[in-house]
């Protein structure tokens, strides 16, 4: 799928709460560093997963569910499986009245539950990374691909 600058961009700039779906609390799960770097960005980061509910991770308490967040949530970040992702969709749909976005993480898919969600009025980005676009639409990635700080060879 392709999806505009101007589109992306959008839903980066009016997104201030994130549930991250799937997180890990382990450091070298992507889907811990994309949430710390949400994080770090200034999102308010929801972290939910069943199995770490109870337990803290920047700063927030880990919820089972998306039926667990009180108030707005303005984007709905899913790490799971294209197999798992319309009861998520559901969810979300039920818990958010106000939901703006449903972003699907690299690999993930699902043309029904994003029709659903886009028949509802949600924005749906599929098999793309929040981390990778921000970077890439705020100007922190350059052509090659890396960080806007200095290189250099030597010691």
């Amino acid at each position: 799928m392709t999806y505009s600058d101007t589109l992306l961009k959008d839903v980066l700039t009016r997104a201030k709460r994130i549930a991250v779906v799937g997180v890990s609390l382990n450091p070298v799960r992507p889907s811990y560093f994309v949430a710390r770097y949400l994080k770090l960005k200034g999102f308010d980061v929801i972290p939910v997963n069943p199995g770490h509910a109870g337990e803290m991770l920047f700063g927030a308490r880990v919820v089972a569910g998306l039926g667990d967040i009180e108030g707005r949530v303005d984007m709905v970040d899913i790490f799971r499986r294209s197999d798992a992702v319309p009861p998520i969709v559901e969810e979300a749909l039920d818990a958010f009245p106000d939901l703006q976005t449903i972003w699907m993480q690299i690999g993930v898919e699902h043309a029904d539950a994003a029709a659903k969600a886009e028949a509802r009025g949600v924005t749906v980005v599929q098999n793309r990374c929040p981390k990778i676009e921000y970077q890439r639409l705020f100007g922190e990635l350059r052509m090659g691909g890396f960080a806007t700080g200095i290189i250099s060879s030597k010691l």
